[in-house]
């Protein structure tokens, strides 16, 4: 014949159970308000700390065997983020929405308005320039980030992601995902005119 549990038996294993599933609810609430602040999920939407604030102290070397137009293309230093707008693109062989938005990466590299200059990111170099003779090189200056350590300082959650830096070097737009026709004329575009506005206003 079985013992049945005392009452204070049962309150204590009701206690348990509660306290093991506290933490699975709160981590279950948390993350639905992620979702939320993310706009449902929508990853382009990921704020950015940085945004208002100058661009990182930036010196990446050039990515070697690399030209364009006959000319042999330079690495990044801060000083290419000063004088105009400068669209960052922050791109590795390995991803594959890098590839896919090198057609409208090559559209804006031929906007007179803008610079456009890529961040390569933990790659090693032969893939790398593989990867731009193949899909093309929209960029006018490339660094080698091998470590991953500058684009930390970037604050980039994952490739491809793209900067807007105004005139005055800082960043005014950050777009976490590939650049694709829809956001290049409701976003990227218009993010341009606003930070050529704002730095023409100055």
């Amino acid at each position: 014949m079985s013992a049945t549990p005392s009452k204070s038996e049962s309150s204590g294993k009701m206690r348990r159970n509660i306290l093991v599933l506290m933490p699975l609810a709160a981590f279950l609430a948390l993350a639905a308000l992620f979702l939320v602040r993310l706009g449902a999920g929508d990853p382009s939407r990921l704020p950015s700390a940085l945004i208002g604030r100058q661009a990182p102290k930036t010196d990446l070397p050039p990515l070697a065997g690399l030209s364009r137009d006959g000319n042999t293309v330079p690495g990044l230093s801060s000083a290419a983020f000063k004088g105009e707008v400068t669209l960052v693109n922050v791109w590795a062989s390995w991803c594959v929405p890098c590839a896919e938005e090198v057609p409208f990466l090559e559209r804006l590299s031929k906007d007179t308005r803008i610079k456009l200059v890529g961040i390569n990111y933990k790659d090693p170099t032969d893939n790398a320039r593989r990867f731009l003779n193949r899909y093309g090189n929209p960029f006018v200056a490339v660094g080698v980030d091998a470590s991953g350590r500058s684009s930390i300082d970037w604050g980039v959650y994952g490739v491809p992601e793209t900067y807007v830096i105004g005139r005055d070097g800082a960043i005014a737009y950050k777009l976490v995902g590939p650049v694709t026709a829809e956001n290049l004329d409701k976003v990227i575009n218009p993010e341009i005119a606003k930070a050529m506005a704002k730095t023409t206003a100055r």
